[in-house]
């Protein structure tokens, strides 16, 4: 190489040097009169990133109970606010909701979000407001909940009668059931089927190739959602893509989108005046409703829109409840004496002569208490979906500058002794007197303000449901005398390490309503 090429490397270098100079210094004298939170010490350009550890929310509460309940880190070039109090989280969401309504525009936004255009990742402003009020009104009102509660009995059901084929088989009295599968199957099936009207799990699947593609599509999306992308801080990274990870995430979502826009185009054909199966009077699947608001609003609800809001209630609705439910069965089993306190209250409130319905639920306080414990040990999102704040702004006395990104961290607030007695115990009895997010906000597993999961109701209607049904129809044990394994697995919604398995029998008045 001649000395040409290295005249023009130690230019290049020399001008690298002045601006990230210019820039350092710019920062100093930014941020020089701020009263910022406190903030550990860091290294150069990755910042506190090499603090992160799995799993993360642990990794976050120990910073956080050393240096305080507010903190202020660097993750690569992002500024990041760590709250780990009621407190201070309440402030987030209610004072400063609106400032602190924006999503930061990470990678997985772009590709599994139609490029931040779905209600989980759009930026707070004129769209999102749109979607949510869709959401809120036109998805989750009281009253389509209502309407479908049949659907959730009918799956509930379905899984307690093929429980049931399978403790026949083995003509023993207790039955060995792997029941991480089984709730994943139901709460995919009852939002596919509320969604769609289509089941992609059991033995009447329609199109056994297409439920199997579905399925695998949309496991990879949920995780490659979950998988760190160290591009979202350090923007050079994703420039690069060194891993493949954004083109994996294209490929991905070619294919969902495929499948949803073939989904779409299916029930347009049968909501067509022309179709023979027209079903314009009755749209109880929300794909069909969409696409009937689609007609009267084609401006907003466009084919785009419809696939992005069917993505978010497909993967959001059915992991939470599913990993919900899991935990809390591990819960029980570990706490005999707790799953016959439920038990008996559904005895009472219930009988014995019919199953456990959807209507039955308020009245079971206790069942509602064991879900109540269950999120509040383990959150579905032990860290909220992070925020970003629009502009400047003071949150608990500190200042806050625009655009650094709001992490919450749930499972630490839970955790937290200071507002919780014996806060790693398992005590359902906590939640007697609980009035819920006015006595604070100290349980917070969906989040809470503007942004707060629209979804919640859905998912707890299902989980209590399908809990009670359980502790109704079926006798259980653990595998063997040791207590079942309480590890925290890796992933977005902080799954098991190990898939549940338990011991069960039907009880004599289940096997005779069946």
């Amino acid at each position: 190489m001649g000395e040409p090429f290295w005249y023009t490397l130690a230019l290049i270098i020399t001008f690298t040097s002045i601006l990230l100079l210019h820039f350092t210094v710019a920062k100093i004298r930014q941020n020089h009169n701020k009263n910022l939170p406190p903030s550990p010490p860091s290294l150069p350009i990755i910042g506190h990133l090499h603090l992160l550890k799995e799993p993360i929310h642990r990794t976050l509460q120990s910073l956080s109970s050393n240096l305080g309940k507010i903190l202020l880190l660097r993750w690569g070039s992002r500024r990041v606010l760590l709250i780990s109090s009621p407190s201070i989280a309440e402030e987030c969401y209610t004072k400063h909701d609106i400032i602190l309504s924006n999503r930061p525009r990470l990678l997985a936004g772009k590709h599994f979000h139609y490029n931040f255009k779905t209600v989980a990742a759009a930026p707070y402003g004129d769209l999102w407001r749109n979607l949510r009020r869709v959401m809120t009104l036109e998805i989750f009102p009281s009253s389509r909940l209502a309407t479908s509660s049949s659907v959730r009995q009918a799956e509930v059901r379905l899984l307690l009668n093929q429980m049931m084929k399978s403790c026949a088989c083995t003509q023993q009295g207790m039955t060995k059931i792997e029941l991480k599968s089984k709730f994943m199957e139901l709460s995919f099936n009852v939002m596919t089927m509320m969604v769609l009207g289509k089941r992609y799990h059991g033995e009447d699947v329609e199109d056994v190739e297409e439920a199997k593609h579905f399925r695998e599509v949309m496991r990879d999306a949920v995780d490659l959602s979950a998988t760190t992308n160290l591009g979202d801080f350090l923007p050079i990274l994703q420039w690069m893509d060194i891993s493949g990870l954004e083109k994996k995430m294209a490929r991905l979502m070619a294919k969902m989108d495929s499948f949803l826009q073939c989904l779409v185009e299916e029930h347009r054909r049968i909501l067509s005046p022309n179709s023979a199966g027209n079903g314009k009077d009755d749209k109880m699947f929300m794909i069909d409703y969409l696409l009937s608001m689609q007609e009267t609003e084609p401006e907003f609800y466009t084919d785009e829109i419809i696939k992005g809001i069917i993505l978010v209630l497909l993967v959001a609705g059915s992991d939470t409840s599913s990993t919900t439910l899991e935990w809390a069965m591990a819960l029980l089993l570990n706490h005999p004496e707790e799953m016959e306190k439920v038990r008996a209250e559904i005895e009472t409130k219930v009988g014995e002569k019919r199953a456990l319905e959807e209507q039955d639920l308020p009245k079971l306080s206790y069942l509602q208490n064991v879900i109540n414990e269950t999120l509040r040990l383990y959150p579905p999102f032990p860290i909220l979906v992070p925020r970003e704040a629009s502009e400047d702004c003071v949150v608990g006395g500190f200042d806050v500058p625009r655009h650094t990104m709001l992490v919450v961290n749930a499972w630490a607030i839970h955790r937290d002794p200071e507002v919780w007695e014996d806060p790693t115990k398992f005590k359902p009895e906590r939640f007697e007197r609980w009035i819920g997010l006015e006595g604070g906000y100290r349980l917070i597993p969906f989040g809470a303000g503007r942004r707060g999961c629209p979804g919640a109701g859905l998912a707890n209607r299902l989980v209590e449901l399908a809990l009670g049904s359980l502790v109704q129809s079926f006798e259980w044990e653990r595998i063997g005398e040791d207590l079942v394994d309480m590890s925290e697995g890796l992933g977005l919604m902080m799954p098991r390490v190990e898939p549940l398995e338990a011991m069960c029998k039907p009880r004599p008045f289940a096997l005779a309503l069946m």
